[in-house]
């Protein structure tokens, strides 16, 4: 049931489809297969809360932080910054529009609930207030905690909520990410009566997030600025090439060397060495400064080899050795059910190809023979990217969940040995009549 099928006439969700949900919920939790089944991403939800053994009726027992870690995660989520212009934009005191404006923190915790009083009382008994945790794991699909785990904005109607408790409430949510790290950092939330839900309240939503990434970016540029200040004097003298890199690595400052927009700096941090192999950079040494890095590579190259294929070892959530690669036409139909969008896979395979240059190969797409891979899977086969919606991801969930197929070079879960059986491997893709049709 998309979206619009939901919709009647004057935008708001019919009664028979309100009806139709009901069904489709009560049939997921009894154990049955729903006649209608419910959209893709609130389906997956259903199957990940259900396998953690939620109970519909009651949830978990509600979990609250306490006021001083409230305040302790708004100031470390930078989402504070955000605040006054969400509350500008969006709790216009000239509407009676009936909603509560939640942020909640990249773990779905909620840091801020403003709103009408009596409906955040409303709100207060189901413990959706200030402090409440609204991961998935804690009160099942919700806007929160469901589009934390897609990453993607989402509405959740009435039933469409795993517990029942929230079925009289909709939620329209978009995750905001930190310009710094691309990484979510919290989520921007709607919510109010059910009987009320309007399709254009998903649209605000994302607009707020996206109102509060602008005022992320801006307070990181004002951070790159005066970092900056910092460094001239720095770069100034230095007797070679040399960059000044805030601590997520966007360049505040170069001498020597071409303009770049950001380092890649290792995700485990840089340790005590003072000496480190960059990617694009090679042999650098590397000293604290200020609230970034100065880094001064030490062959004298700004173009040193990014990547070396030879012997390296990658550790993946997914692979198939059955065949060592797809066409664009298969990337296509596993990531988006139309084999004809190979341009946006020719597109989005360049820009991953600038990351791990000579690990990737094309024609068909795959690692480089001398790259060795490791699948570190799941224990829940339904775990297995939840973030996505791709029909080939849900495909290889279903058949791992039924034991049909092992991913391949993975360990056998819970016992650490790995698995050689070639008659369990992932099946190979479905052939196209454009299989030809490489990148």
């Amino acid at each position: 049931m998309r979206d619009s099928a939901h919709l009647g006439r004057t935008g708001e969700v019919s009664r028979e489809a309100t009806a139709q949900l009901a069904k489709a919920h009560e049939d997921v939790v009894t154990g049955n297969i729903p006649r209608q089944a419910p959209r893709p991403e609130i389906g997956d939800s259903w199957e990940r809360v259900r396998r953690l053994g939620l109970d519909p009726e009651h949830g978990r027992t509600p979990e609250h932080l306490s006021t001083a870690e409230v305040e302790h995660r708004r100031r470390s989520s930078g989402l504070d910054a955000v605040l006054p212009a969400l509350r500008s934009t969006l709790l216009d005191p000239t509407t009676d529009l009936p909603l509560i404006l939640a942020v909640a923190d990249s773990q779905g915790d909620v840091l801020w609930h403003e709103g009408p009083r009596q409906l955040r009382r409303s709100a207060d008994l189901i413990g959706f207030m200030t402090g409440g945790r609204w991961g998935e794991e804690s009160v099942g699909t919700n806007g929160i905690g469901t589009a934390l785990r897609t990453g993607r904005p989402l509405r959740v109607h009435s039933a469409e909520h795993y517990l029942r408790n929230q079925h009289s409430w909709t939620c329209v949510s978009a995750p905001v990410r930190d310009p710094r790290t691309g990484r979510v950092a919290g989520v921007v939330d709607l919510s109010g009566p059910a009987r009320g839900v309007h399709p254009q309240l998903l649209a605000l939503a994302v607009t707020a997030a996206r109102l509060a990434e602008t005022e992320l970016r801006a307070a990181q540029l004002e951070s790159l600025h005066r970092l900056r200040t910092v460094a001239a004097p720095v770069l100034a003298q230095s007797l070679g090439p040399a960059l000044v890199v805030d601590r997520d690595g966007w360049t505040a400052a170069t001498a020597g060397l071409p303009p770049v927009t950001r380092l890649r700096l290792p995700t485990d941090g840089w340790g005590s060495a003072s000496v480190h192999w960059l990617p694009s950079l090679g042999e650098c040494a590397v000293e604290p400064l200020a609230d970034g890095w100065l880094v001064r590579p030490l062959n004298g190259s700004a173009h040193a080899v990014s990547e070396q294929a030879e012997g390296a070892r990658l550790v993946l959530d997914l692979s198939r050795t059955d065949r060592p690669g797809q066409t664009a036409a298969e990337l296509a139909d596993g990531l988006f059910g139309e084999p004809s969008r190979t341009v946006t896979v020719r597109a989005e395979l360049s820009r991953l190809r600038r990351y791990l240059g000579g690990l990737l190969e094309h024609r068909p797409y795959r690692f480089a023979a001398s790259v060795q891979v490791e699948v570190v899977g799941p224990a829940d086969p339904y775990q297995l990217l939840p973030s996505s919606s791709a029909p080939g991801v849900r495909r290889l969930r279903a058949l791992l969940d039924g034991g049909s197929v092992l991913l391949p070079g993975c360990r056998e879960m819970g016992t650490g040995t790995p698995v050689d059986d070639p008659d369990r491997h992932v099946p190979g893709p479905r052939r196209q009549q454009d299989d030809a049709v490489t990148a």
